[in-house]
Parts: C-alpha cells; structure tokens; sequence
C-alpha cells in the first residue's frame, strides 16, 4: 500500500490577501534566492533570512516590514526562526507548492 503525503491545510484567504500587496510579493521573491538579494548577511542562510536584511532591502520602516512579514508568516508563505536576538524568514515551499496547485486546478 502506497504512503499518502498529508494534505496540507491551506488558508487560502489568507494567501490571497498577502498575495495582493506589492511588497509582500517582493519578499517572497527576494527569498527565493538570497544569496543574490541578500548578499550583505554574514550568517549562512541555513536558517533563512535575518529580518533587519529584509527591512534594509525594502527601504522601509522596520514596523512597515514586520507587519508585512507578519501578513505573509500568518498565510504561511513564510516561516520564521529565532536564532538569539535575530529573526529569521524563509519562504515555507511546501504551502507556496500546495497553493499553486490548487491554484491551476480552481482557476
């Protein structure tokens, strides 16, 4: 009997919304690959991306960031880490993978 992968729970809602903005469809781009955007963090990106990278390449307030983060995190586009005092994004592959292809079926 073949292994069933779990389903996972899309809050598609959610992922439309944070979808919408400009900015937040930036980050996730931008996280896609961030050796090339993020070239000035000197941690490995084994965790993801430090939020104060993120905020620097935005060119915005540091609270403007955080609630876009925030948007993108409660979709589940993004995961976050915390490594000491620092934050780090990642971009959650499995829930954008999930949302594509519901995506291409439904519309």
């Amino acid at each position: 009997m073949k292994k069933s992968q779990p389903t996972l729970k899309l809050d598609l809602d959610a992922i439309y919304k944070a979808l919408a903005n400009p900015v937040r469809r930036e980050i996730l781009a931008c996280l896609r690959e961030p050796k090339m955007h993020f070239p000035g963090q000197e941690l490995p990106f084994e965790h993801g991306v430090c939020a104060g990278q993120i905020d620097a390449h935005c060119a915005l307030s540091q609270s403007t960031v955080s609630a876009h983060l925030a948007a993108l995190q409660k979709a589940g586009l993004v995961t976050s880490k915390r490594v000491g005092q620092w934050v780090f994004f990642k971009r959650n592959e499995a829930v954008i993978e999930a949302f594509l292809a519901h995506a291409n079926k439904q519309l």
